[in-house]
């Protein structure tokens, strides 16, 4: 795994929320420099959203360096690809009693209720900032919980077309739940990206664009995942418009 994997995992795959009071002057300064360059009004407010939410300057240099790692090839054939092919959804694989799913749950959303009896685990309700669209959702478990869906970051059918139909069992089925990997989301906006890559789809947060591009990279480097050649052109782009917090 890479470095910046492993700290996507040790930090519980935590999410950058937008803090009050935060100086302005990093997607001030991307201005200046933008328009000085000729850039645009485009990189103009990719800078002021991206500066919602920063990054370490650590996470950023690694992230540049998986990057470089990644083979570029052209896409296999979608041959053979099943969902089954990732095991059974949201499995239990760290073995603390709750699937996969609950454990996402339980990670991204706030002011949660859980269902008594089922050790903390089962999620009824909460609160989710997505970081795909901005938007704050209220979830609740029954006919509505497909508000709030777990998102495959790199989607498997992705991996599965980039390598990962040459796996082991045990090793798709590591990959389908690792939590560096998943992320609560809007539901409309994941069932909007389906298995496309970066250059297919991009969070419509552009504030969050960075961050997910990192992500993926960190995911498909740790994995040995490769990408096509417009994946990796578009992952560089999102990566240089990340904002280093300051």
């Amino acid at each position: 795994m890479t470095d910046l994997l492993t700290s996507v995992r040790a930090a519980g795959a935590r999410r950058s929320l937008p803090r009050r009071g935060r100086p302005r002057w990093p997607w001030v300064l991307v201005l200046l420099l933008g328009l000085a360059a000729g850039l645009g009004t485009p990189v103009v407010l990719d800078a002021q959203a991206a500066a919602q939410h920063p990054v370490s300057a650590g996470d950023l240099a690694a992230g540049r360096a998986a990057l470089g790692t990644l083979a570029v090839k052209g896409r296999a054939p979608r041959t053979g690809y099943d969902r089954d092919e990732f095991g059974p959804s949201w499995a239990d694989v760290d073995r603390n009693g709750c699937d996969t799913r609950n454990d996402v749950l339980r990670r991204d959303l706030v002011d949660l209720t859980v269902k008594p009896g089922t050790q903390d685990c089962v999620v009824l309700r909460g609160t989710l900032t997505d970081p795909y669209t901005g938007e704050t959702i209220a979830f609740t478990r029954g006919e509505r919980s497909a508000d709030v869906q777990i998102d495959h970051v790199v989607a498997l059918a992705d991996a599965w077309q980039k390598g990962a139909q040459g796996w082991t069992d045990e090793k798709r089925r590591q990959f389908a739940n690792d939590p560096a990997n998943l992320l609560a989301v809007d539901g409309g906006a994941n069932q909007s990206k389906g298995a496309g890559d970066a250059a297919t789809w991009l969070p419509p947060n552009r504030g969050y664009r960075c961050a997910y591009a990192l992500r993926q990279t960190a995911v498909k480097a740790g994995y040995g995942l490769w990408v096509t050649q417009a994946e990796h052109d578009a992952l560089a782009r999102a990566i240089d418009r990340c904002v280093v917090a300051g």
